[in-house]
Protein backbone atom coordinates (compact mmCIF):
# COMPACT_ATOMS: atom_id res chain seq x y z
CA UNK A 1 0.00 0.00 0.00
CA UNK A 2 1.15 3.66 -0.77
CA UNK A 3 0.06 6.97 0.17
CA UNK A 4 0.67 10.59 -0.81
CA UNK A 5 2.55 12.78 1.61
CA UNK A 6 4.18 15.78 2.05
CA UNK A 7 7.83 16.38 3.46
CA UNK A 8 10.51 18.88 3.48
CA UNK A 9 13.99 18.50 1.76
CA UNK A 10 16.19 19.18 4.27
CA UNK A 11 19.35 17.64 2.65
CA UNK A 12 20.19 16.17 -1.56
CA UNK A 13 22.46 13.89 -3.68
CA UNK A 14 24.01 15.36 -6.60
CA UNK A 15 24.58 19.16 -6.46
CA UNK A 16 21.87 22.48 -5.28
CA UNK A 17 21.96 23.30 -9.17
CA UNK A 18 21.06 19.44 -10.03
CA UNK A 19 19.82 17.79 -7.41
CA UNK A 20 19.27 13.39 -7.79
CA UNK A 21 17.99 12.15 -4.55
CA UNK A 22 16.18 14.34 -1.89
CA UNK A 23 16.34 13.28 1.84
CA UNK A 24 13.09 13.86 3.80
CA UNK A 25 12.08 15.53 7.04
CA UNK A 26 9.20 16.71 8.98
CA UNK A 27 9.15 18.49 12.42
CA UNK A 28 8.74 16.38 15.47
CA UNK A 29 6.41 17.24 18.01
CA UNK A 30 8.87 19.14 19.90
CA UNK A 31 9.81 21.19 16.97
CA UNK A 32 13.17 19.12 15.89
CA UNK A 33 14.06 18.40 12.07
CA UNK A 34 13.44 14.50 11.58
CA UNK A 35 14.89 12.54 9.21
CA UNK A 36 11.55 10.66 7.85
CA UNK A 37 12.92 8.96 4.43
CA UNK A 38 14.75 9.71 1.03
CA UNK A 39 13.34 9.34 -2.48
CA UNK A 40 14.48 7.51 -5.53
CA UNK A 41 16.56 9.14 -8.22
CA UNK A 42 14.45 12.37 -9.26
CA UNK A 43 13.50 12.66 -13.11
CA UNK A 44 16.06 15.47 -14.80
CA UNK A 45 12.70 17.57 -14.90
CA UNK A 46 11.95 17.19 -11.16
CA UNK A 47 15.65 18.35 -10.81
CA UNK A 48 15.19 21.09 -12.98
CA UNK A 49 12.11 22.24 -10.82
CA UNK A 50 13.99 22.52 -7.49
CA UNK A 51 17.11 23.60 -7.89
CA UNK A 52 16.32 27.06 -7.89
CA UNK A 53 14.35 26.61 -4.85
CA UNK A 54 16.98 25.27 -2.82
CA UNK A 55 19.23 27.07 -0.65
CA UNK A 56 22.22 26.65 1.33
CA UNK A 57 21.74 25.87 5.06
CA UNK A 58 21.98 28.45 7.27
CA UNK A 59 24.70 27.61 10.12
CA UNK A 60 23.57 25.38 12.26
CA UNK A 61 21.35 22.79 10.28
CA UNK A 62 20.00 20.47 12.52
CA UNK A 63 22.07 17.10 10.40
CA UNK A 64 25.19 18.91 10.37
CA UNK A 65 27.75 15.88 11.22
CA UNK A 66 25.14 13.08 10.11
CA UNK A 67 25.78 10.22 7.62
CA UNK A 68 23.42 9.07 5.88
CA UNK A 69 23.17 4.71 4.80
CA UNK A 70 23.15 3.98 0.92
CA UNK A 71 21.01 1.51 1.39
CA UNK A 72 20.09 -1.28 3.46
CA UNK A 73 22.48 -3.92 4.27
CA UNK A 74 25.36 -1.72 3.30
CA UNK A 75 28.11 0.41 5.49
CA UNK A 76 28.30 2.64 2.31
CA UNK A 77 27.06 6.29 2.70
CA UNK A 78 25.81 8.57 0.90
CA UNK A 79 27.30 12.58 -0.43
CA UNK A 80 25.11 14.55 0.93
CA UNK A 81 24.46 18.19 0.50
CA UNK A 82 22.65 19.98 3.17
CA UNK A 83 19.87 22.51 2.21
CA UNK A 84 17.97 25.12 4.30
CA UNK A 85 14.71 22.98 5.34
CA UNK A 86 11.95 25.25 3.15
CA UNK A 87 10.85 23.36 0.08
CA UNK A 88 7.73 21.18 0.53
CA UNK A 89 7.12 18.38 -1.56
CA UNK A 90 4.55 15.97 -2.22
CA UNK A 91 5.81 12.10 -2.26
CA UNK A 92 4.29 8.98 -2.56
CA UNK A 93 6.03 6.47 0.04
CA UNK A 94 5.05 2.74 1.24
CA UNK A 95 2.84 2.94 4.44
CA UNK A 96 5.45 0.59 5.97
CA UNK A 97 7.29 2.86 8.22
CA UNK A 98 10.51 1.49 10.98
CA UNK A 99 10.41 1.70 14.68
CA UNK A 100 11.76 5.60 14.51
CA UNK A 101 8.63 6.16 11.95
CA UNK A 102 10.44 6.31 8.72
CA UNK A 103 9.58 5.48 5.77
CA UNK A 104 11.33 1.94 5.11
CA UNK A 105 11.48 2.31 1.40
CA UNK A 106 12.61 5.16 -0.99
CA UNK A 107 9.34 7.22 -1.28
CA UNK A 108 8.75 8.36 -5.48
CA UNK A 109 8.72 12.24 -5.98
CA UNK A 110 5.41 13.91 -7.45
CA UNK A 111 5.78 17.33 -7.12
CA UNK A 112 6.45 20.63 -5.36
CA UNK A 113 4.12 22.57 -2.98
CA UNK A 114 5.12 25.87 -3.36
CA UNK A 115 1.65 26.20 -1.61
CA UNK A 116 3.00 25.22 1.30
CA UNK A 117 5.61 26.03 4.31
CA UNK A 118 7.16 23.44 6.60
CA UNK A 119 5.33 24.47 9.47
CA UNK A 120 2.12 23.07 7.46
CA UNK A 121 3.71 20.09 7.28
CA UNK A 122 1.92 17.42 9.53
CA UNK A 123 4.81 16.56 12.39
CA UNK A 124 6.05 13.14 12.91
CA UNK A 125 6.07 11.04 15.87
CA UNK A 126 8.97 11.23 18.53
CA UNK A 127 10.58 7.78 18.93
CA UNK A 128 10.61 6.33 22.32
CA UNK A 129 13.87 6.39 23.96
Amino acid sequence: MRETAEAIVGGITGTRSAPRMLLLARYDSDGDLAYVGRTTTLPAAAGNTLAPLLSSPMPGHPWEGWSFSAGWGTSKTLDVTLVEPEVVVEVVADVARDASGRWRHPARWHRVRTDLSPTEIARTRRPPE
